[in-house]
């Protein structure tokens, strides 16, 4: 004869185990009882052996041992016993765990015990020979405050989580956004090589079709504007291949260092046919003493240029923009510097601040940068000019490839005079 089993039974118990593993049953709690009188732990024993799971102790090192192997939720204290005190067994046992609750009982009440005990955060003090109804209410009282607090502190690990998982996914949404801003730059960033490069055909080929035969002059004059040409398709290059490397969290390690003067060079031909120039006053100062710095030249170009940019496009009418640059043999004294309404420093902390040092100084006579704007002016597409004008994006992208050559930024500006920025980079001893 076979057996079957029943299938409602089986689907029944498949059901409670769910049931069982999605609630599962709240544990009784522990209580100790610490007292060096058989009499009363024995009738604490009796009172509660069938709610709570029971720790006795006869002494203070006995109920240490027990609290460093169990969680206990309450303890149940005589203050006066042999050897240690009871306050002095409730301070280390709230050294153990904090969270445990605490009743004291003493035949012998003072105020000075009163105090120490409060102090220490017991929950109660009841006085020798207890009655019963009041032992089990103390108990009682203080198992549940002990359950609120364990279920307040498991609700704020969850809340925990959750903020971590918010966290992340604000992580995930900010590379994404990252990325954006990096293919942006990547266009503003090429903008200014490319319109260089047209402006210069445009410029071959006027002269071409004026002259139907070319003189030794003419020559000249081509492989003088090609070889810029050139130099700008390479800036091109070197942008693409930066920001491919950001993406691709690659740091370009290999960059070569480079004369601050031939950048310069670059840099004045560039910007002599930049839309941004009109009729605005421009002027580059050489190094009085060449040396090289410690960053990729395409930076370097970028961060001048988009200064020079932000500083045509400050005022409407025609001012004077300046590009100086010095060698500083003496690190800077940074407590020079401070954050206020006419200043403001970038990357104190994740500067090189080893001589030699270089420091280029972007200056214009416009009508200056309000307190409070300065503060947002290197916020990604923060700008305060027309639509056809700027993007929000070249100061943000100064900031980023100064940060990434260990350098340092100071603006200061004052209304009415104009605005200086200062960049400061490593260069090679």
């Amino acid at each position: 004869m076979s057996i079957t089993a029943d299938p409602i039974a089986v689907g029944s118990n498949a059901i409670d185990g769910l049931i069982e593993a999605a609630f599962p049953p709240r544990r009784r709690g522990t209580l100790l009882v610490v007292d060096d009188e058989e009499g009363p732990r024995q009738s604490l024993r009796v009172i509660f052996k069938d709610e709570y799971d029971l720790l006795m102790a006869e002494d203070g090192t006995t109920a240490i041992e027990l609290a460093l192997k169990n969680d206990i939720d309450v303890a149940v204290l005589d203050i006066r016993m042999a050897g240690m005190s009871g306050i002095e067994v409730l301070e280390r046992l709230k050294y153990v765990n904090p969270n445990m609750e605490a009743i004291m009982m003493t035949a012998f009440e003072t105020t000075d015990t009163i105090r120490q005990a409060l102090r220490l955060r017991a929950c109660d003090y009841i006085n020798k020979p207890f009655d019963i109804a009041t032992i089990r209410a103390a108990v009682g009282l203080a198992m549940q405050r002990r359950t609120l607090e364990s279920e307040i502190h498991s609700s704020a690990e969850k809340v925990q989580e959750l903020l971590g998982e918010l966290q992340n996914q604000r992580i995930e949404e900010q590379i994404a956004k990252t990325r954006g801003d990096i293919y942006a730059s990547i266009i503003h960033d090429i903008n200014g090589p490319l319109t260089v490069i047209s402006g210069f055909v445009q410029v071959l080929n006027q002269r071409l079709n004026r002259n139907a035969r070319m003189e030794l002059e003419d020559l000249e004059f081509i492989r003088e504007r090609l070889r810029i040409i050139a130099r700008q398709v390479g800036n091109c290059i070197e942008i693409s291949r930066r920001y491919l490397g950001f993406l691709r969290r690659q740091s370009d390690e290999s960059a070569p260092n480079v004369k601050v003067n031939q950048l310069l060079h670059d840099l004045d031909q560039l910007v002599r046919v930049h839309p941004s120039l009109l009729e605005n006053e421009f002027a580059i100062t050489p190094l009085a003493e060449d040396i090289s710095v410690k960053v990729n030249g395409t930076d370097l170009i970028q961060i001048l240029l988009n200064l020079s940019v932000n500083a045509f496009q400050c005022a409407p009418l025609p001012h004077s923009v300046q590009i100086t640059g010095e060698v500083l043999r003496q690190p800077l004294d940074l407590t020079k510097f401070k954050d206020g309404e006419h200043d403001r420093l970038l990357n104190i902390e994740g500067m090189n601040n080893t001589a030699p040092l270089v420091r280029f100084s972007v200056r214009d006579n416009g009508p200056g940068i309000p307190s409070e704007v300065l503060p947002k002016i290197f916020q990604p597409y923060f700008t305060t000019k027309g639509p056809r004008q700027g993007t929000g994006l070249g100061l943000n992208i100064v900031q980023r490839l100064i940060k990434a050559g260990a350098g340092a930024l100071h603006v200061h500006t004052q209304i009415g005079r104009g605005t200086t920025f200062a960049v400061y980079l490593p260069a090679q001893p």
